[in-house]
């Protein structure tokens, strides 16, 4: 039993994972004035084991703190995969404008204190990564310099900077955070309300009754007014001389017919104008007047169903049945022929009782199915993302080749899955439980890692002079977030969730990133972040290895 304790074997490593990530969890459970670090509390309590000679074995260390990084950034990356690019599209090349500004920022301050302090800039590359939280920058900038033909310092000082300053960097933008929420009086609640509406915008449906007014359509089909529109709308159901029907493409409009159409909030304005006035109905009037047809949600749970396009199953024309929104990872899509289908969707249909049955045998309603994950894709992904990350890419004028790294390539990789998997029939789908339970696995091992490697010379390293690090790092990290946090609310007018997920994922600190979803209760964060993640990573990178060789 002695060797489990005090030894350095897997026993000994799993046990000391196990406690350090059990500890850190039950202390961020605690909350000072309502507010907790949450799982920040994993890397303090490896450091204080790690300083008092509990260590786990170099390799086991090494590869948990990737592995660990690798399954929560793909978490993420599978999770906002599905509206990453039309989240990029509506405010993506700001928010990456902002990182790449975040970035330029913490690189001026570190060559202004290089300048002002005359320490050597291989010590604040090391002293920057920390203060940054970007273990893939330390590693290429450790990797330029031992390419280097005559190294002026051992690499190992970079690496003991970044020890030091990584809590730093992790407690500074986690501050920065409640030091804007308190200055701003940021109301939770009023943010997300509005972040919800600006959210609905373009991507939701909304439901609108329509009086036929328009005499330009007087005689029309509807296959002939949606040409006109793109299919930008759905119409679930036609009231005409008193009696309630399914529109199809070949229903006539008349003047006086009342129609339920489900569209696009932009839309709005367009389907007034080309059908007529918006008149007050409830979805009880419809019921009343046609107790026949109803409105139920299916599940669409045959994996055979991924990829296909909803006009590819005929509901409307072979069972009377209208599809008129499809609800994916909470967002209600307008129901349009061309949208495409992947397991885990909801749809809304509308008709009878017995045709309705008859399509939720074809999706397959089976919402029990659903709790089972689909694993290969995952694993899959992940071994893909490590090649992509791993793969060099080689900038002119630059000697060091640059890679995206296990954090930058996974992510990459997982985004175009989530995104592009169902229109190659790939099932990406995860439950909301199941892919939580991933991240949280992946950061907890992350942040453990970190503060075991962390434990093993922080306290050395400030009593030897690392105390000027400590300052230098919180230079380098609450001068360029502050600045960016000035610049988003009171110039761009960023909403709080935005600033977070800009400023965790610009900073590429996912602790902070959990931090922000665990106290304030939302997943927009996740998008922000995996927005500007990837771009930012590769710029950390980047200039880690510009500064050496700047320096050599």
């Amino acid at each position: 039993m002695e060797n489990i304790f005090t030894g350095t074997g897997i026993a000994h490593s799993i046990l000391l994972f196990a406690a350090v990530i059990g500890g850190g969890l039950y202390l961020g459970r605690f909350k000072i004035r309502g507010l907790s670090i949450g799982t920040t509390w994993i890397l303090f309590v490896g450091i204080i084991l790690s300083h008092f000679g509990l260590r786990s074995d170099p390799t086991v260390l090494s590869f948990m703190k990737d592995f660990g990084l690798i399954l929560f950034v793909f978490s993420i990356g599978l999770q906002v995969g599905p509206g990453f690019f039309a989240s990029f599209k509506k405010g993506g090349v700001k928010l990456n404008l902002l990182a790449m500004l975040l970035v330029l920022l913490a690189v001026v301050v570190t060559v202004v204190l290089h300048f002002t302090t005359g320490l050597d800039l291989f010590t604040l590359t090391g002293v920057m990564s920390g203060a940054v939280t970007n273990t893939p920058g330390l590693g290429a900038a450790q990797q330029t310099l031992a390419g280097a033909a005559n190294a002026p310092v051992d690499s190992s000082v970079m690496a003991s900077a970044y020890a030091v300053t990584y809590p730093i960097g992790v407690l500074g933008v986690i501050f920065m955070l409640l030091l804007f929420k308190s200055i701003f009086k940021i109301d939770l609640e009023k943010e997300k309300s509005i972040l919800d509406e600006s959210h609905d915008t373009g991507e939701t449906a909304r439901r609108m009754h329509c009086e036929v007014s328009n005499p330009a359509v007087f005689g029309k089909t509807l296959s002939q007014v949606a040409a006109n529109m793109g299919d930008d709308f759905v119409a679930s159901r036609i009231l005409h001389d008193g009696e309630i029907s399914v529109p199809g493409p070949d229903t006539v409009l008349h003047e006086g017919d009342r129609l339920l159409i489900v569209t696009d909030h932009k839309d709005v304005d367009t389907v007034r104008i080309i059908f007529g006035k918006e008149v007050p109905m409830h979805q009880q009037d419809w019921q009343k007047m046609d107790s026949n047809m109803v409105s139920r949600r299916l599940s669409i749970t045959k994996p055979s169903l991924t990829g296909k396009h909803l006009s590819q199953l005929g509901f409307r024309k072979n069972y009377n049945v209208t599809v008129t929104r499809v609800i994916r990872s909470g967002i209600e899509l307008v129901g349009r022929p061309g949208l495409i289908l992947q397991v885990g969707d909801s749809i809304q249909v509308v008709g009878t009782e017995e045709n309705i049955q008859l399509v939720a045998k074809i999706v397959g309603n089976k919402p029990e199915t659903l709790s089972h994950p689909n694993l290969v894709p995952i694993f899959f992904g992940i071994a893909v993302g490590v090649i992509f990350g791993s793969i060099p890419l080689t900038i002119p004028g630059i000697p060091q080749p640059i890679k995206l790294g296990l954090a930058g390539g996974p992510l990459l990789v997982a985004i175009l899955l989530g995104y592009f998997g169902p229109k190659f029939k790939i099932t990406t789908y995860t439950t909301v439980s199941a892919n939580m339970m991933i991240r949280e696995i992946g950061i907890s091992f992350f942040m453990a890692a970190v503060g075991l490697d962390a434990g093993r010379t922080f306290v050395s390293s400030i009593v030897n002079g690392g105390y000027w690090w400590i300052l230098y790092g919180a230079v380098i990290t609450l001068v360029p977030v502050a600045a960016i946090i000035l610049l988003s609310r009171l110039v761009l007018k960023l909403d709080f969730y935005e600033i977070c997920g800009l400023v965790a994922g610009g900073t590429t600190d996912p602790a902070a990133l959990s931090f922000a979803q665990s106290q304030y209760g939302t997943d927009y964060t996740s998008v922000n972040y995996a927005t500007v993640y990837p771009l930012t990573m590769f710029l950390r990178v980047l200039m880690a290895q510009l500064l050496i060789l700047a320096a050599l």
